[in-house]
C-alpha cells in the first residue's frame, strides 16, 4: 500500500472509530488520521494473528480490520490517559 492509501484508510477508520465513541474522544483531522493509521497497523496485526486476514489495501476487509484496530487503540488510549 502506498502512502496515500494509508492516509485515506487512516482517515476512514479513525473517523469510524470516533463515531463509535463520539463523546469520549474529540480530536482534529490530523489526530483522527494518525489514530486510523495506527489502528490499521494494530488491526492488521490482530487479523494476522487470528488468521482472518490483514490490511492489504482499500477494501472492505481492510477497512473493517483497521476500524477494529483503531477502536482498540482509542480504548487503550482512554484507559491509560485516565478518563
Amino acid at each position: 500500500m502506498g502512502l496515500f492509501s494509508w492516509i485515506i484508510l487512516g482517515l476512514l477508520s479513525g473517523a469510524l472509530a470516533r463515531l463509535m465513541m463520539p463523546e469520549v474522544y474529540t480530536a482534529g483531522l490530523f489526530a483522527t488520521t494518525i489514530l486510523g493509521i495506527i489502528g490499521a497497523l494494530v488491526g492488521g496485526f490482530i487479523g494476522s494473528l487470528l488468521g482472518i486476514g490483514s490490511v492489504t489495501g482499500l477494501n472492505l476487509g481492510s477497512i473493517f480490520l483497521s476500524v477494529i484496530g483503531a477502536f482498540v487503540v482509542l480504548f487503550l488510549f482512554i484507559k491509560f490517559r485516565g478518563r
